[in-house]
């Protein structure tokens, strides 16, 4: 089964959590940046997070993804004010999915919201195959980890 990951990190617990479905499914990993994505440390961060929940669509770097050349697509986001990360918006509009088989992640440093909900909604001309969210993966990584691999191999 082909299987591409496509996934937006800002502190990098989706990008952890990314790396090991990649790995564990032989993926294609795309990770979605946002043009305007520099390091930013501490209330910086928050206020350019923050102001990015209210763009609409922000713009990002270019990416190869079609969607046609995959069995499953995973997906997976940081939670922003109880949704999916502003980047991921863009990547919906710019990126149809149809019928497909589709698992999805978030990751949270508080609660996940309607995040997997709202992203179903999206989602609805595709069957979804699995989802699953995480508390501060980088964090509690050594709780995080055998939870992901088990939800992983429920995917294959």
């Amino acid at each position: 089964m082909k299987t591409a990951v496509i996934f937006y990190s800002l502190d990098g617990n989706c990008a952890l959590v990314a790396k090991t479905i990649k790995t564990q499914l032989n993926a294609d990993m795309i990770r979605l940046q946002t043009k305007d994505e520099k390091k930013r440390k501490g209330i910086v961060k928050f206020f350019w997070a923050f102001g990015m929940v209210f763009k609409k669509r922000p713009k990002l770097k270019q990416y190869t993804f079609d969607p046609s050349a995959y069995d499953l697509i995973v997906i997976g986001t940081p939670v922003w004010a109880s949704n999916y990360a502003s980047p991921m918006k863009t990547f919906f509009a710019d990126t149809p999915i149809t019928g497909k088989k589709v698992a999805l992640f978030a990751c949270h440093a508080s609660e996940k919201g309607n995040t997997l909900e709202n992203m179903k909604t999206l989602l609805k001309e595709n069957t979804i195959i699995g989802e699953i969210d995480f508390l501060n993966a980088a964090k509690n990584w050594e709780e995080v980890k055998p939870k992901l691999e088990s939800w992983i191999k429920g995917l294959e």
